[in-house]
């Protein structure tokens, strides 16, 4: 399939097997997305602390043995375990201190060991460690019968981390523990791929902006603030622009406008058949879109494609649809062009649903939940309530998505159900 063009499925729709753009399973659509998109290749130099939410351009190299030296993994007394008793009590002479950061100089002979602190360098000739809780210690010797095995509380150099390992791949999108990582190793500057420019912008004359006064049918445009939050969270760089009225020359200057700052597009509303025409046509004239009723709910009209070199995402207008789009199609689509050869999946568990849900088999459902754990220990989800793809309050008191697939039919209460956390997502 990579190696058709998207022209050769809207023209040849033949091309590809099993494609019918009025009946996408979800899966399916997600895979044909997939297929048509080109990660980004320009690279640029950030600092570390510039650098959370990035994806690597390139591999990062350990250029030293983490950790540098042997070391103890304990507060205790370094020891060699030639000297440790055959049987009975062991003891040892204790000859000196080793702090983390401050070494002991010397070595150590027979029946000798030294004080040290977790962190600190293994002294010469030591290469265990008993920790202090062990043993019983009088002036300037110690005393255990319960003696370690040799190596035992001692970290090795590279141990973590060996000098020219791979520590993150080309490709890895850099979070917070990944910062600290990177740190360990002195490096403070990153190769790693531009960000993403992302235009969008929302349809519809019944729409106005925060701020002005509502009239009878207008409705405040929420579709550019959630986008704008799901955006954000993604790390891209935004571009909002605004609400575009249901007019063919100001939707084609917008199109053309936006393919000419933005690497990709996302549009609210206006892509359900019948319900504007000339958007299709549009789409048509400026790139190339194929028009998809993906068999879901919410979110059944998506359109997919390209105008001029922005990749083109056509979302529903209901607001509820447009989050639920976003989650299953776009945000996996976006970090792929962000340089993610390959990203995680969001997983899907499992929960024991505690109310009924009225379902068609034929489509995928996600509808909105609210996962916790019961007092049995078990993991339990209930439906926020009315799922109507308007319905934007289920969004923000849902912490999941309940996940029915096409073949699944009417839930009865007490059945379990696939959950998809959004926790780390939104």
């Amino acid at each position: 399939m990579s190696e058709k063009s998207l022209s050769d499925l809207i023209h040849n729709p033949s091309c590809l097997e099993d494609y019918d753009p009025n009946s996408m399973p979800v899966a399916q659509a997600r895979q044909y997305i997939r297929e048509f998109l080109n990660p980004a290749t320009t690279r640029e130099s950030v600092s570390i602390r510039s650098a959370l939410g990035r994806v690597l351009a390139e591999d990062i190299l350990s250029p030293c043995n983490v950790p540098n030296h042997d070391n103890s993994a304990m507060d205790g007394y370094a020891f060699n375990a030639d000297d440790l008793a055959s049987s009975g009590e062991t003891a040892l002479r204790v000859i000196g201190t080793a702090y983390a950061g401050k070494a002991y100089a010397g070595a150590l002979g027979k029946g000798q060991c030294v004080r040290i602190m977790t962190g600190a360098v293994m002294p010469q000739g030591a290469d265990t460690v008993v920790i202090q809780e062990r043993v019983s210690a009088e002036n300037d010797t110690i005393r255990f019968t319960d003696g370690p095995k040799r190596g035992a509380n001692t970290r090795y150099a590279g141990e973590d981390l060996a000098q020219g390992q791979r520590v993150l791949p080309a490709g890895h999108l850099i979070r917070a523990a990944d910062l600290g990582l990177i740190a360990s190793l002195g490096i403070g500057e990153l190769k790693v791929y531009r960000k993403l420019r992302v235009a969008f912008f929302s349809t519809g004359d019944e729409l106005v902006g925060i701020g002005q006064e509502l009239k009878a049918g207008q409705v405040y445009d929420s579709n550019r603030y959630t986008l704008y939050g799901m955006l954000t969270r993604l790390g891209v760089e935004i571009i909002d622009m605004g609400i575009v009225r249901d007019v063919p020359e100001l939707l084609e200057q917008a199109l053309l406008d936006a393919s000419a700052c933005a690497d990709v597009i996302l549009t609210s509303g206006g892509v359900s058949v019948g319900e504007a025409d000339f958007m299709k046509q549009l789409l048509e004239k400026l790139g190339q879109v194929v028009f998809w009723k993906v068999a879901m709910k919410p979110g059944r009209p998506l359109a997919y494609g390209k105008v001029g070199h922005a990749h083109y995402f056509g979302l529903p207008g209901n607001p509820v649809a447009v989050m639920v789009s976003f989650y299953q199609f776009v945000r996996e689509a976006l970090l792929v062009l962000m340089g993610q050869p390959a990203p995680t999946p969001s997983p899907l568990l499992s929960a024991i649903c505690t109310g009924e849900i009225k379902k068609l088999t034929g489509r995928t459902e996600f509808q909105r939940g609210i996962l916790y754990p019961d007092q049995d220990g078990s993991w339990k989800v209930r439906p926020t309530g009315n799922q109507g793809s308007g319905i934007l309050r289920s969004m923000s008191e849902a912490n999941c998505f309940i996940v029915l697939d096409e073949n699944t039919g009417n839930i009865v209460a007490g059945t379990p159900v696939q959950v998809q956390i959004l926790e780390g997502i939104i």
